[in-house]
């Protein structure tokens, strides 16, 4: 396995992924005014919006911290597991909602496999380029 490489091939994985959290990250913060919601017709509600606004940001911020760690990505173990971690617990989230309620449209169930999926895949493969003979779980800069 060349390491520069892979490095690079999981820089420009990243930064093609921090997409989707950035662009629905913003949508979402228009509440139930998002494309999305209001094509969906559904009811002014102040709790649903609220909701749907704070989750929309906490979503861009974890698609910004993603490019935050690209320049250092073999070194930011902690920060990459903690961000696939969120995007893994969202997944299993939405698992839930398509057991529960039904399947949503079809891009949500793409979403769903590469959040569930996708995540133990990336955190192994930044694993293989982790820094040498430091601990994976350290913080320090």
């Amino acid at each position: 396995m060349v390491v520069g490489v892979s490095r690079r091939n999981l820089q420009v994985a990243t930064a093609l992924l921090g997409v989707i959290p950035v662009v629905t990250g913003v949508l979402t913060m228009m509440g139930l005014h998002d494309p999305i919601y209001a094509g969906a017709g559904l009811p002014a509600h102040a709790l649903l919006d609220s909701n749907l606004r704070f989750l929309g940001g906490l979503w861009l911020v974890l698609g910004l911290s993603l490019y935050s760690m690209i320049p250092r990505i073999e070194k930011e173990t902690l920060l990459f597991r903690t961000l696939w971690l969120m995007i893994f617990a969202g997944g299993i989230g939405r698992l839930l909602s398509m057991v529960v309620i039904g399947a949503p449209p079809w891009p949500f169930i793409g979403f769903t496999v590469l959040e569930i999926a996708g995540a133990p895949l990336f955190i192994a493969w930044q694993a293989t380029l982790a820094t040498p003979g430091r601990p994976a779980m350290d913080i320090r800069p």
